[in-house]
């Protein structure tokens, strides 16, 4: 048997650069953020609108979100260790979690109030709603816009991006709650909207949960196929079967693989292997490949061999 590793490193002074810029952004996006949900929930308890506390819950689960992305692109730079061999990369997919279990919970909170204040409407402040939601609609297109450069490269910064396009509707919708009370005198418009707030980020804490959980279990991340990638490794003409195969996240961002590749009489060489760990990584993203070569003239056969054996 002949086992090889492979764990791809990007380096150089664009890397660098590219890095370091991504911080700056981040530092930004964070910052604006931040004060924004400090200034909404202000304005939320002044004027007695629940949609703005709820979009100020909103906003701070946008600042979480962005510090994990931030977190992933910091930790994913640590080097392993004796006793944490993988760095620490899978406490991105742990901060996932917790996140999405606190966001849930801010949910039911928010919908409570919400169903409150349907049965006891109370006195708001219309004017205060619109212009605080729309510097909130403001801050959140800057932060969208800087996370735009990079969003077509790194799914990290995509999810990032286009949660800032969503909460940019959402300070607008409040908004537009604010002129529609001002305009008809509808106080009901304010908690309709908090529970609409509420619908969306339950849909996307739902499956931000689903995602992180089936992480934390090394499951195969979503945007892996492993019947592609089993298809794949059996097509290679030197390969005769393949067994034992395992794909999971290491991170939220980066995904390894461990299979057992049957060869022919004699070994195919490095240069196959090294061939195949850059197409997995081309193809599926796959970084960190870890292949076991076994040579298939003999008649013992791997104990790992059937699917059902771990």
């Amino acid at each position: 048997m002949n086992t090889h590793h492979h764990h791809s490193h990007a380096h150089g002074h664009g890397h660098r650069h590219a890095v370091d810029t991504t911080n700056r952004v981040f530092v930004v996006g964070v910052s604006l953020n931040l004060a924004f949900v400090v200034i909404e929930a202000g304005f939320g308890v002044a004027s007695n609108s629940l949609s703005l506390l709820a979009d100020a819950g909103h906003n701070f689960s946008d600042v979480i979100g962005l510090l994990a992305a931030w977190g992933a692109i910091v930790l994913a730079k640590r080097l392993p260790s004796p006793r944490f061999t993988y760095g620490l990369r899978g406490s991105t997919i742990l901060a996932a979690l917790a996140n999405a279990m606190l966001l849930l919970i801010a949910v039911g909170g928010i919908a409570w109030e919400s169903i409150r204040r349907f049965t006891q409407p109370a006195a708001l402040g219309e004017m205060t709603i619109v212009w605080v939601a729309l510097v909130g609609v403001a801050v959140n297109v800057v932060t969208a816009l800087m996370l735009m450069r990079g969003s077509g490269q790194d799914i990290n910064l995509r999810g990032a991006f286009l949660h800032m396009v969503a909460d940019a509707a959402i300070s607008l919708s409040v908004a537009l709650a604010g002129l529609g009370m001002l305009w008809t005198g509808w106080i009901w418009l304010d908690p309709a909207i908090s529970l609409m707030i509420a619908v969306i980020i339950f849909a996307s804490t739902w499956g931000l949960l689903k995602q992180s959980l089936r992480l934390s279990l090394h499951a195969v991340p979503d945007s892996i196929q492993p019947e592609a990638v089993l298809a794949f490794l059996t097509e290679w003409p030197c390969v005769q079967a393949v067994h034992d195969l395992h794909i999971w996240g290491m991170s939220t961002t980066e995904t390894a693989l461990t299979v057992h590749l049957i060869v022919g009489a004699e070994h195919p060489g490095n240069d196959f292997l090294h061939e195949l760990a850059h197409e997995l990584e081309h193809r599926f993203r796959i970084s960190h490949a870890t292949f076991q070569v076994e040579l298939g003239n003999g008649d013992a056969v791997c104990r790992l061999a059937p699917a059902h054996v771990v």
